[in-house]
């Protein structure tokens, strides 16, 4: 695997992390008792911590990544894996 495909397979794993770390712990001002702005949003994060959110997607990716790399480089599963599932054994 060359370098430029580790770190676009890199970045695909940090984007998709990132939209499920977003709104772990995210709290509305109503929930934490904080005033509103007038035309807030009601659903507007009252607590966004942008550096905490980085630090975790980037740990999450970071971990799946390293899985991916390692089924790639030992081949645990592979296309192979999955032949009892579409050819059942009769």
């Amino acid at each position: 695997m060359t370098w430029t495909s580790i770190i676009a397979i890199y970045l695909l794993f940090w984007v998709m992390t990132a939209f499920v770390i977003l709104p772990i712990g995210v709290r509305t001002h109503d929930e934490l008792g904080l005033p509103k702005t007038p035309g807030q949003a009601d659903s507007a994060p009252g607590n966004f911590q942008p550096r905490k959110i980085l630090l975790r997607t980037t740990l999450l990716s970071a971990t799946l990544f390293a899985l991916y790399y390692a089924n790639y480089s030992f081949d645990w599963i592979n296309r192979d894996s999955f032949d009892g599932l579409f050819n059942p054994p009769v």
